[in-house]
């Protein structure tokens, strides 16, 4: 299993170059970023966490698809995967819908667009040239011209049992909010259907982290048991530092994962 750690978007973005090459150089496996509103953008932050790196893969959990075109999304998705292969995970999501709603972007069926959006962006990360009118989703012959040589997976972020449901049955994988117990984690999982049990889905699931570092260990076994194939901590919002916790997260992956 992997082990990864979030850069969470309250640090000023010129804090992500060392943050990542700490991560590295502590042997974690996967970086996480988030598009929170109104903080960091999510692309151009992994483009630089990507850069200073030499084997961390890279995710933005997740990417709010009221704000952003199908096409876009599928032009950086594929621009960083050519660039960095097999070390990006972008994963698509509903967003906070009040923050939907500030920007102007906030939809009667949020649903509907996440599925036609990701529908759209692993058509077109694929090569295909794409034609839909859907409710919300609409292209007319778009084919990228530089399509990703590897083509990354596509995840689908949420809780709720609809959307785990879509996550299973469209996407490449799923990444699940923190806060939940194993219990709850494991019936996520669960949710995500017939689909989600595929070999090669993805289940990544975000876990905040303890109060104390001699607790990590504890909490990532627990949650690790639970089905899913990463875990990914998350600092408190009021230390929003990945780094103080890198040893004890390391530690924590160097027991759960020997052979590496």
């Amino acid at each position: 299993m992997d082990i990864g750690i979030v850069f969470r978007p309250e640090l000023p973005p010129e804090d992500l170059p060392g943050v990542a090459r700490d991560v590295e150089a502590a042997g974690l496996d996967q970086l996480w970023l988030w598009e929170d509103c109104f903080l960091h953008g999510g692309t151009a932050t992994a483009a630089v966490a990507l850069a200073r790196t030499d084997a961390l893969t890279v995710g933005v959990g997740l990417f709010p698809v009221p704000l952003r075109n199908p096409a876009v999304v599928a032009m950086e998705t594929a621009s960083l995967a050519r660039l960095f292969p097999g070390r990006y995970l972008p994963v698509l999501g509903h967003g906070v819908l009040d923050w939907m709603g500030q920007v102007g972007n906030r939809v009667a069926s949020p649903l509907t667009l996440l599925a036609e959006h990701t529908t759209a962006v692993r058509d077109l990360l694929a090569g295909r040239e794409v034609t839909r009118s859907g409710r919300y989703v609409s292209l007319d012959r778009v084919r990228l011209d530089h399509p990703p040589t590897t083509v990354p997976p596509v995840l689908v972020g949420g809780r709720g049992p609809r959307t785990l449901r879509l996550a299973g049955d469209l996407a490449d994988g799923v990444l699940l909010d923190s806060g939940l117990t194993p219990a709850d984690v494991r019936s996520s999982l669960d949710a995500c259907g017939p689909g989600g049990a595929a070999d090669g889905f993805r289940r990544i699931g975000y876990v905040a982290l303890p109060e104390h570092r001699a607790e990590v260990e504890a909490v990532v076994r627990s949650h690790a048991a639970a089905g899913p194939d990463t875990v990914v901590l998350v600092p408190p919002a009021g230390a929003p530092d990945p780094r103080p916790w890198l040893e004890a997260v390391a530690a924590a992956r160097r027991t759960l994962t020997p052979e590496r």
